[in-house]
């Protein structure tokens, strides 16, 4: 890659990636009136990316809010598309739930709501004394709801009404996801990098974007090097430099797109 010559910057947040080992999902507390809890839901997730992978980058994203206790998804017809991210206080899962909202990890606009109950991690931190009577009560009522489930009632259904009528049940199909476009996203302090060469490093765009003042951090993603968040002290700072960096050549060929970051 060629060296990175002075030019206008513009910036991004983003996160480091470290896998976390899964524990047992918490019940999900439905979006009205929901109560705080230190385990946060997420749904919508791209049900294309391998588990592990999907874990260690919901990590790197949330790890920037407070310590992650654990990261919980699986690849069950149940959980699939789902995960759980624990937090080591109800009001650092608020602040990240409030601006990671609606962030398109893999293209998906995450959706995000409370947990119901506190995950195994949570109560090994918190009331380690309690937890094999909180392992017991929820392995009983796991017990209990496993053939009322909902969605395993569903696929049950589907399944004998496939058997049935003789042919394999047709998926349902996907709904086209309605966002805003990039370009269009309100300002706000952390940028969006798209187009990185592959070999970019941290400190060549810390070098590129520290040319603009009050730049507070450069966060590269392991799992996807052509993309990485710039994040800035203030708002005007980093529209200065999304401004003066937007379709700038690192490389001296690729253009790189900045934008602001999804809240």
């Amino acid at each position: 890659m060629a060296e990175i010559q002075a030019a206008p910057v513009d910036e991004n947040s983003m996160q480091d990636v470290a896998p976390t080992l899964p524990t047992a999902e918490p019940e999900v507390a439905p979006e009205e009136n929901e109560a705080l809890s230190e385990t946060l839901y997420i749904q919508n997730l791209n049900e294309k990316i391998k588990v592990d992978v999907l874990k260690a980058s919901l990590k790197g994203l949330f790890k920037s809010y407070g310590e992650v206790l654990d990261v919980v998804a699986h690849n069950n017809l149940r959980m699939r598309g789902q995960a759980f991210v624990s937090f080591a206080s109800p009001e650092i899962a608020k602040k990240a739930m409030k601006e990671v909202r609606g962030f398109p990890l893999y293209s998906k606009p995450m959706q995000i709501s409370f947990a119901r109950t506190r995950s195994d991690a949570v109560v090994k931190r918190l009331d380690a004394n309690n937890l094999d009577e909180h392992k017991a009560r929820r392995a009983e009522h796991k017990k209990k709801t496993r053939y009322s489930n909902p969605l395993k009632q569903k696929f049950r259904a589907k399944r004998m009404a496939a058997e049935m009528d003789g042919v394999a049940a047709a998926p349902a199909p996907k709904r086209p996801n309605v966002q805003m476009p990039d370009e269009y996203l309100p300002p706000n302090k952390i940028l969006f990098l798209q187009n990185l060469p592959e070999s970019v490093t941290k400190d060549q765009l810390m070098a590129l974007f520290s040319q603009y003042p009050n730049l507070y951090e450069v966060r590269l993603i392991p799992t996807k090097k052509d993309i990485a968040f710039v994040e800035y002290m203030d708002e005007g700072s980093a529209g200065v430099a999304k401004d003066a960096l937007h379709n700038y050549k690192l490389d001296g060929e690729n253009k790189i797109k900045i934008t602001f970051a999804r809240k």
